[in-house]
């Protein structure tokens, strides 16, 4: 009993010892990952503010409606962060294909009562009054959660085309397909590009991927030119002709012309006065360049290749396969969508709409980026958990 006893507790101090330097760079890429978050909504409510104010005095008549609302959503967001850190991820691998499957069905929800003409125009939210969310933020969080657990589960024949690819691949055009009918391209589009980067990173062939890219590509294509502003944003993007400009991307690129070096001062935006449509959402960026110059932009450009860098650090540290997807799809997910915004503020892209997370006005999207981000570090932390289980035995059968 006593070698028993001393063997246990070698064994359990030396897992507790392994486990501690594992996990001193996954630390410090928490905390760092939490201070970038909190850095980034408080950005967030001082450019929603001063972007929203004209906007909110001429519809709402209160120049602070954005203001509060952004903060409620902020605080809300920071919450959620730190409830979600303390919960085991692996409930998400609990209830991934449960949560898949809700996803799919408020989708096909939307278009049924869209087709019954309940809902006009694009079919994205779903709720009443100020209860509403869109739908979209949720199918992709849950389509990672799912994909990671298949993705896990499968790789003993990741590489079989019918038991793991055409499956993983069903599920991604099916979630695809129905928020491309809404219609939003560009959350579609964007979605498809996780999901294939999660297959790529699971280790599915890469000549299946570029067979099936090759066949998306002309059909996204044709999506993409059925609808005569689709159309029309990619002819201004193309024809490299400045007049052919349409007037958001001519607004966006005066705006941050004008902010220079060092901007033009804190609520001194001039675009953001009723000039430049959804300067608080998907123009966001525009404010940030103008008020707070190429440096105050370039910081915020550092701040999520920092979120990138901490994810990727968490990810490679995971203590499972399905912590290691998860991470990575989400770390892919909110930095993609960071990127493709302020990618088409600087005119780099034809003109969507996608959000700047975190920084952007809207409570739907930031909650569910605050639940990744909540994520990223309960997986960051699950070692210590870990090593604190491990931990108390030994103490136990020492004393």
């Amino acid at each position: 009993m006593l070698n028993n006893g001393t063997i246990s507790g070698t064994a359990g101090t030396a897992v507790s010892e392994e486990l501690s330097v594992q996990t001193r760079g996954e630390s410090f890429a928490g905390k760092l990952l939490l201070f970038i978050i909190t850095v980034l909504m408080c950005v967030g409510i001082a450019i929603v503010y001063s972007s929203g104010a004209g906007w909110a005095e001429n519809k709402y008549s209160s120049p602070e409606y954005f203001l509060w609302r952004q903060l409620a959503f902020s605080v809300l967001g920071i919450l959620t962060v730190m409830f979600v850190a303390q919960i085991d991820y692996h409930v998400f691998w609990k209830t991934s294909k449960i949560l898949l499957f809700a996803s799919i069905l408020l989708l096909t929800l939307l278009l049924v009562l869209k087709a019954v003409h309940i809902i006009s125009g694009a079919a994205r939210w779903i709720g009443f009054g100020p209860m509403k969310f869109q739908v979209s933020d949720f199918a992709k969080y849950a389509l990672i959660f799912h994909f990671s657990r298949l993705i896990s589960e499968k790789q003993s024949y990741i590489r079989d085309l019918n038991n793991s690819y055409y499956p993983l691949l069903t599920l991604l055009i099916t979630v695809v397909t129905l928020v491309a009918l809404e219609p939003n391209f560009s959350t579609a589009s964007l979605i498809a590009i996780v999901g294939f980067m999660l297959m790529f990173i699971g280790g599915i062939r890469i000549r299946h991927l570029l067979a099936t890219f090759s066949l998306l590509i002309p059909i996204a294509v044709v999506y993409a030119k059925s609808a005569p502003y689709r159309q029309a944003r990619l002819i201004s993007f193309f024809s490299g002709d400045e007049k052919s400009l349409n007037y958001q991307v001519a607004q966006a690129l005066l705006g941050l012309g004008n902010g220079g070096l060092l901007g033009l001062g804190i609520g001194a935006s001039k675009q953001r006065e009723l000039y430049l449509p959804l300067s608080y959402n998907d123009f966001v960026f525009v404010v940030i360049g103008e008020e707070y110059g190429f440096i105050g932009a370039v910081i915020v450009i550092a701040l999520f290749i920092g979120f990138f860098i901490c994810g990727l650090i968490i990810a490679k540290h995971a203590a499972d396969n399905f912590g290691k997807y998860v991470a990575s799809g989400i770390t892919i997910a909110i930095t993609l969508f960071a990127f493709i915004n302020i990618a088409v503020a600087c005119h780099l892209i034809p003109t969507t709409g996608v959000a700047l997370p975190f920084i952007s006005y809207g409570g739907t999207a930031l909650i569910f980026n605050s639940l990744g981000a909540g994520i990223l570090l309960s997986i960051s932390r699950h070692k210590k958990r870990i090593q604190a289980r491990s931990a108390l035995p030994a103490q136990g059968i020492v004393t």
